[in-house]
């Protein structure tokens, strides 16, 4: 893992693609990610980004943007402006999604501490809504203080959990525990955070019944999502280039197709007590109504 320090102009970049209707802007705070080589990094859609990568290989650097917070405050009110400003999409709200492209809690935050900082500075410069989404558990180390950012803005926690599995065979560990992302989930409700699993991408279960029930105890609401539309492509042509779907058809081979993602979700709409989200209307925070046929 090489780790490169740099500095950026702007960090908050207005949305498009899948993210048009979930937030008016996402924010990186590092760039590349250190994750890229566990079981989220086979099939993250980053990894094709030539943009984001530049010949590097996915999962062999990350780039510390030293002045993330600095650059937050100092850019945060014009971005405002604009969502303010906009129309139906993102309904003039001023909201982010932390983060899209990288692991915002990766093992060198604890080191470096840019997610802290740029958290820190939305104490002082809120936005209307922020959705931080994570692989990974180090998320509960940061209750008190999101607790705090809770206070100020809309807040939601999204902490990914694709499986029941702790292994896919074929493919490389999780980079947290599935055991201790649901203790966190656990932790952040507790504390009186919105929390959020995101199933996402959704990979084969093993006892799906138990797990949606389990969901139930540590999160308020689940977003089922799948690599067909789901890593930004319509077809799922992203992933396909990738490991990831003849490893989840080894396993489970209707894992692979759409309808496998309609029938957990109404699954999740029997046993979990909470609302249910498909998609990236799901990811907005807009749930499937009562009575309304699955997609």
């Amino acid at each position: 893992m090489k780790i490169h320090f740099t500095t950026i102009e702007n960090p908050l970049t207005r949305c498009g693609g899948y993210l048009r209707t979930v937030t008016s802007h996402s924010l990186q705070p590092y760039a590349g990610c250190s994750l890229g080589n566990s079981l989220c990094g086979v099939g993250c859609y980053v990894r094709h980004n030539p943009w984001v990568t530049r010949g590097r290989t996915w999962g062999s650097f990350l780039e510390v943007r030293t002045n993330l917070a600095e650059a937050y405050g100092r850019h945060a009110p014009r971005e405002r402006r604009w969502a303010r400003r906009q129309g139906e999409d993102s309904q003039g709200v001023f909201s982010i999604f932390l983060s899209s492209s990288t692991e915002p809690f990766p093992p060198q935050e604890g080191r470096f501490g840019i997610t802290r900082s740029v958290l820190e500075a939305m104490l002082q410069e809120p936005p209307d809504e922020l959705v931080l989404q994570t692989h990974s558990h180090r998320v509960a180390q940061e209750v008190q203080l999101l607790k705090r950012l809770a206070e100020v803005c809309r807040l939601r926690v999204h902490l990914s959990v694709e499986t029941d599995r702790e292994r896919l065979p074929g493919l490389p560990p999780p980079a947290s525990p599935v055991s201790r992302r649901l203790e966190a989930a656990q932790e952040l409700r507790a504390a009186g955070l919105r929390t959020v699993i995101t199933v996402a991408p959704l990979l084969p279960m093993e006892h799906p019944e138990r797990f949606f029930r389990r969901l139930g105890e540590v999160a308020d609401a689940v977003v089922i999502d799948h690599f067909i539309g789901g890593d930004g492509s319509a077809d799922g042509r992203r992933t396909l280039r990738t490991q990831l779907p003849a490893a989840m058809a080894q396993v489970l081979p209707e894992s692979v197709g759409l309808g496998y993602r309609r029938r957990m979700v109404d699954l999740a709409r029997e046993v979990f007590p909470g609302p249910v989200g498909v998609g990236a209307e799901g990811f907005a925070g807009r749930y499937l109504p009562a009575g309304e046929a699955t997609p």
